[in-house]
Parts: structure tokens; sequence; C-alpha cells
């Protein structure tokens, strides 16, 4: 299910435009050389956007404090409207039947979308 799942959302449920999107934010990252670890991040978003089902997201206890400060930087110069389209994006998916188990992915996203930095990205297995 989980395949059928990831398959859809990648064609349907915008993984691919998501995955292209947090792509190019992070290689524009990396080529600004001071941002590479909001790139790491970034990097992370896409591969998570392309195939969500399957996957969570759980704190790394080894994250020092260099990673919570960045991630209060993230939070006030990215992460609240990446946040915010993820929540919308949830919400317009979650109106039809169909879409639910899109938006409940999109809803997934919003944790990691907000705070990337000191998080890792694990299958449920």
């Amino acid at each position: 299910m989980r395949l059928i799942l990831n398959i859809l959302w990648f064609i349907f449920g915008s993984g691919f435009l998501l995955g292209i999107g947090y792509g190019i934010a992070a290689l524009i990252c990396f080529a600004l050389v001071v941002t590479i670890p909001f790139g790491v991040a970034a990097m992370r978003l896409a591969v998570y956007s392309l195939w969500p089902f399957g996957r969570t997201v759980i704190d790394r206890r080894d994250a020092g404090v260099a990673s919570g400060v960045a991630n209060i930087l993230w939070l006030v110069l990215f992460g609240w409207w990446i946040a915010l389209a993820h929540v919308a994006a949830g919400i317009a998916q979650c109106v039809t039947i169909i879409g639910i188990p899109f938006g409940i992915a999109n809803f997934k996203l919003v944790p990691a979308a907000l705070w990337p930095l000191g998080r890792e990205i694990v299958d449920l297995d």
C-alpha cells in the first residue's frame, strides 16, 4: 500500500514539484557557502517530500546547540511560510476523499519544514 501511495503522491500529490523546489533551494544554499547546513536540510526535505509514505521524522539526540540556533534562523526566514504552504496544500487536498492521504502527507511535512536541522528521516519498519 505504501508503494502505491508513494507513486500516486509522486505523480498527483505534488511530490515531484516539492522535490524539485526543495532541491533547487538546496542548490542555492550550497552555492552560498555560508548556508550549506540549510542546503543539507533542504535536500533532506526534498528526499522526504518525494517519498513520504512509510517514513517519519525523528529528533537526533546528538544535535548540538548550533543546530538549535540555525533552526531558529531557519524558522524566522524560511520555515514559517513553507509550513504554512504545506498546511494550505494539506487542507486543499483533504477536501476530497481521494486526497485525504495526500493531505496527511503534507501535514507530516510541516514539523520537518519548521524545524529541519537536528532531525533524521527513517523508515517506519
